[in-house]
């Protein structure tokens, strides 16, 4: 998860450079997280090349790695949005109109969950509980919590992201 006080851009995907990364983290006791960890915080996303690399450094099946990579929802497999909308998804929100928010973010945004604008600006990517539901319904944007939403404050919110770049 990125935030705009610290987040640099990621680097372009690059199979010696994911290898290294790799290597780095490869010593470590289940390497296999603090590997996929590390490549996400390099490149932005586990690119489905970097699975046969990680099988291989760590002496794995392509289908493990695999496996661990598309059940942990924080590995996504395609370069994300400039900006990274995630809308909760748990109960408490859901009872707070959570679902209006969620159908107008994708409108709003132009892409449905798990995806990206067609303009490289958004990734909307669904949450099962950001910890905020005293103030539900909430959404992270770009690291940054926010409760109380609704279509109204939502636009505010993406105004400001796109009176800032």
């Amino acid at each position: 998860m990125k935030t705009s006080e610290t987040a640099s851009a990621p680097a372009a995907w690059d199979p010696e450079r994911a290898r290294a990364v790799i290597r780095e983290h490869k010593e470590l006791p289940g390497a296999l997280l603090p590997v996929l960890h590390a490549v996400r915080d390099t490149f932005g996303y586990v690119a489905p090349e970097a699975v046969p690399l990680v099988a291989e450094e760590l002496n794995l099946s392509r289908a493990e790695v695999h496996g661990v990579l598309t059940f942990y929802h924080l590995f996504r497999q395609s370069k994300p949005g400039r900006h990274e909308v995630w809308i909760c998804r748990a109960e408490a929100c859901q009872a707070m109109n959570g679902d209006g928010v969620a159908e107008h973010a994708s409108q709003r945004l132009g892409t449905d969950f798990h995806g990206t604008s067609e303009d490289g600006r958004y990734s909307l990517e669904p949450v099962y509980c950001l910890g905020n539901c005293a103030l539900a319904p909430a959404a992270m944007i770009d690291g940054r919590l926010h409760g109380r939403l609704d279509a109204a404050r939502l636009d505010e919110l993406i105004a400001e992201l796109e009176e800032n770049g």
